[in-house]
């Protein structure tokens, strides 16, 4: 048996790594140093060092721990935006749906179709029809073709077809469109690890706690380790906060002059197995605030989402019953057999960072991002889309690069593919020889490869090495033990929780929310990262407290009840 490779020049997120990249952050005055560890930060850590910038990038906690992981994991256009005329974002965003469908993040990024039930059959339709059209129109940019497919008219025959489990006397017929979905944690890490491959300097768990200034302009932060507990300065010419959520608390701590205003918003989604109802598609419902969404995951829906102002604790909003009946009441408006909370296997909660306006109305506020030099040697950006962070990241960098001496590089990054991606479709047509090739099934390399991209190799030679590593997780049949092993050890997992919420989803998809798996995962990263017995034993038993505490706080009946419950679990932290 020929031994094989990986495909691509690997840039592993590991120990090392961080203890490399806060060496280097500590000695090295930057350009740029990057505050927050979402899918903006990360993407303004990569930006900045594909211009040829020296680059930091820090996080407090896990990478995509707080927004970034916890969104509709949708990367569309924002259809509804049509009605509120923002033709500008809609353009933008279709244009860089395009770009992660084919050149950027194949690997990651996958089309979607959905269905658009409608009641009336005349107006309605051609309303909706004329919608859906020019969303089709609009997704070809620079002469680019979309990467889906355009609309379709279906009769109500066709619509039952394609989705028996709709109730027969609801509608009247529908429309189908595309849009497309991604894993949205391990898109980040992904992209945190690009980062890192082209040179920038990167550490989750390095929490900032102060600025550094001299005069009116910041010099750089004062950092803290939440791993070993040391505390350290990082220089740097120009800071970027991106920090989502807490812009307002970064931004504080500059004083009068770096106020910022961000409100959040709190949207949950509930995970439901795909067994529940039969569809071939998705299903965007309107509501009486907004629209809902279904959308096909894996072997599960997600079913999603709310929209409701949030002022308390940002990092662990908690979902609530009345979260959790609003969003059954409304789906199953729509199902010929209802769905109860009996059939919900996960839940999760997350925060949207909208730009502060004058409507009391959340799903009102803008979606648009802003970037500000609120200070000298501090640039803010803040609101956004996901699907855009790639432009928020460019406008970001572009306003810290014209405060720096010299001629430095436009950004690039729309020809930047993430790790994983080149030659991820020739992988794909090869995924029955690698079968072959390391003796497992078909679809675990599909799997593999729909995660990974050609990076599923690394994965796989873990395998090889030790076959023990093909066993499934329990609880999590999706995922194989040489995924654990790999998060700990090329994607910068520190702990048990990094594992089983965001490098894996097995937090939200598995029906005891990862209880079986932790022990076996915990073992499996001991074995790596070198805990020992009271390491591993404190790690489980934290992620227990949180399902204990997330389950406990989604019985409550408001979000002031349901907070203190969730956070009644001990946060994670090493020291």
């Amino acid at each position: 048996m020929v031994k094989s490779r990986s495909i691509a020049p690997t840039a592993p997120l590991s120990a090392e790594q961080r203890a490399a990249a806060i060496a280097a952050l500590r000695e090295t005055e930057l350009d740029v140093l990057v505050i927050g560890g979402g899918i903006v930060g990360t993407g303004s850590a990569l930006d900045a060092a594909t211009r040829g910038l020296s680059v930091g990038m820090v996080e407090a906690r896990d990478w995509a721990s707080g927004t970034s992981s916890r969104s509709s994991k949708l990367v569309h256009g924002g259809i509804r935006y049509l009605e509120q005329l923002d033709f500008r974002l809609v353009r933008e965003a279709l244009k860089e749906r395009g770009l992660l469908l084919q050149r950027l993040a194949p690997h990651l990024v996958r089309p979607v179709r959905f269905l658009y039930p409608v009641t009336k059959p005349v107006f309605e339709r051609l309303y909706i029809g004329a919608g859906m059209l020019l969303y089709d129109l609009l997704s070809y940019t620079g002469g680019r073709p979309p990467g889906v497919p355009h609309h379709r008219h279906l009769t109500r025959t066709q619509m039952l077809r394609a989705a028996p489990s709709l109730r027969g006397d609801a509608f009247r017929g529908g429309l189908t469109y595309y849009d497309a979905q991604v894993d949205d944690a391990r898109y980040v890490s992904t992209l945190a690890r690009t980062a890192s491959h082209y040179g920038a300097h990167v550490a989750s768990r390095v929490q900032v706690e102060d600025f550094i200034k001299v005069g009116e302009r910041v010099v750089g932060v004062m950092a803290h380790d939440r791993e070993t507990g040391e505390r350290f300065e990082i220089r740097a010419k120009q800071v970027v906060n991106a920090t989502g959520v807490w812009t307002d608390d970064t931004q504080a701590m500059v004083g009068e002059r770096g106020q910022f205003k961000v409100r959040a918003s709190k949207g949950v989604h509930l995970v439901v197995p795909r067994d529940r109802f039969q569809s071939k598609l998705g299903l965007l419902l309107r509501t009486e605030k907004s629209v809902l969404f279904v959308i096909p995951w894996g072997r599960h829906w997600l079913i999603g989402t709310t929209d409701t102002d949030w002022d308390l604790d940002k990092a662990h909003p908690a979902a609530t019953a009345a979260d959790i009946d609003y969003l059954l009441e409304h789906v199953n408006k729509v199902l010929a057999v209802p769905l109860t909370r009996d059939d919900v296997e996960g839940v999760y909660a997350g925060l949207r960072p909208l730009l502060a306006g004058e409507s009391d109305l959340t799903s009102k506020l803008s979606r648009e991002h802003i970037v500000a030099h609120t200070v000298p040697g501090l640039v803010v950006v803040a609101g956004g889309k996901w699907t855009t962070y790639r432009i928020m990241a460019k406008d970001a960098v572009d306003a810290a690069v014209d405060a720096l001496d010299g001629k430095i590089s436009a950004s690039i990054t729309e020809d930047v593919a993430l790790l994983g991606a080149e030659g991820y479709k020739a992988a794909w047509n090869k995924r029955s020889a690698l079968a072959r090739t390391y003796g497992v099934h078909k679809s675990r390399v599909e799997h593999l490869l729909n995660r990974y991209g050609v990076l599923a190799t690394e994965v796989l030679d873990l395998v090889r090495e030790k076959p023990a590593l093909a066993e499934t997780l329990p609880g999590a049949d999706d995922y194989i033990a040489a995924e654990v092993v790999y998060g700990a050890t090329a994607e910068g997992a520190l702990h048990l929780d990094d594992v089983l919420a965001r490098r894996t989803r097995i937090s939200i998809e598995a029906w005891d929310r990862g209880v079986s798996a932790a022990p076996v995962a915990a073992k499996l990263m001991a074995d790596v990262l070198g805990w020992d017995a009271a390491r591993t034993t404190t790690e489980v038993e934290r992620y227990l407290q949180r399902v204990d505490a997330e389950l406990a706080s989604q019985l409550e009946p408001d979000d002031e009840s349901a907070d203190r419950v969730r956070l009644a679990a001990p946060d994670i932290v090493s020291e």
